[in-house]
């Protein structure tokens, strides 16, 4: 199976380390990028084959990852239209709807389109898919195949959702990273050293995740066991509800849904 990545960043970086780590073999992976410090980059940390153009990179791969910006695309596709044969391709842009993929790739339609997020980078990660309708089982397959090496997969049949898993989980580590600064100001405030407050939080939230993921009873029922009528977790619970947390986060990701779709038009109106 031969597989081109679009891209040599950071998120190309995390799946191509963790696909060698899932039994995918360097020689079977091509980059192109126009860096000669991430091309000198990939190819010494993990063997593969480096490109500057997509002059000199395999035609017809079986898979195609795009994995550049957003705003790069249409310009950074252009080479490669007329060379796709029947390769799948993914993408993991921000944003970018199929149909504008479609187009700025001369009418190709087996297209995949991702929402990884950060925690892709160490293989934590958690990513939604959607597919065209001309997208083949096997390519589907192989398509979930490269994502799962960083984490969990999820398909999304409607295309549409894609921007509330976006908002929900592309740009949820955001939110958790604000609630684990809020707690170590909170045990700064209290006395704690940087080092002690750091701990306690990392710790906490690690710890509740694990346990929530392992149960299976609601988020509700789990904080209400934490929480004993008149205790120290119900006074917290109280002052948050007056100041809106829960509603506000809810607020937050229907206004990251909401700019995804804004964007989307912007970046697929050319």
């Amino acid at each position: 199976m031969k597989i081109v990545f679009l891209g040599g960043g950071n998120m190309a970086n995390a799946l191509i380390g963790g696909m060698l780590k899932q039994g995918f073999a360097a020689g079977d992976i091509d980059v192109i990028d126009p860096g000669a410090d991430a091309r000198s980059k990939l190819t010494a940390a993990y063997g593969v084959t480096c490109h500057d153009s997509a002059a000199s990179a395999p035609a017809s791969p079986d898979i195609l990852v795009l994995a550049v910006k957003p705003q790069q695309m249409k310009e950074a596709v252009a080479p490669l239209v007329g060379k796709l044969g029947e390769a799948v391709v993914i993408s993991i842009a921000a944003g970018l709807d199929m149909t504008t993929l479609s187009r700025w790739l001369g009418g190709h339609r087996q297209i995949v389109r991702c929402m990884p997020n950060t925690p892709a980078l160490i293989g934590a990660g958690i990513t939604g898919l959607c597919a065209l309708p001309e997208v083949s089982a096997n390519q589907r397959a192989a398509a979930d195949r490269v994502l799962r090496a960083v984490g969990t997969t999820v398909w999304i049949e409607d295309e549409a959702k894609i921007d509330g898993v976006t908002a929900i989980s592309g740009s949820g580590p955001a939110y958790v990273f604000l609630f684990i600064e809020a707690l170590q100001q909170a045990a700064a405030d209290l006395g704690f050293t940087p080092e002690q407050g750091h701990l306690l939080a990392i710790e906490t939230i690690q710890g509740a995740a694990a346990l929530a993921a392992q149960s299976t009873e609601p988020a509700s029922v789990l904080r209400e066991r934490v929480t004993s009528k008149g205790g120290t977790t119900a006074a917290a619970l109280s002052v948050m509800a007056e100041r809106g947390v829960k509603e506000g986060i809810v607020a937050g990701c229907m206004a990251a849904a909401a700019r995804g779709q804004e964007l989307g038009k912007i970046l697929g109106a050319d």
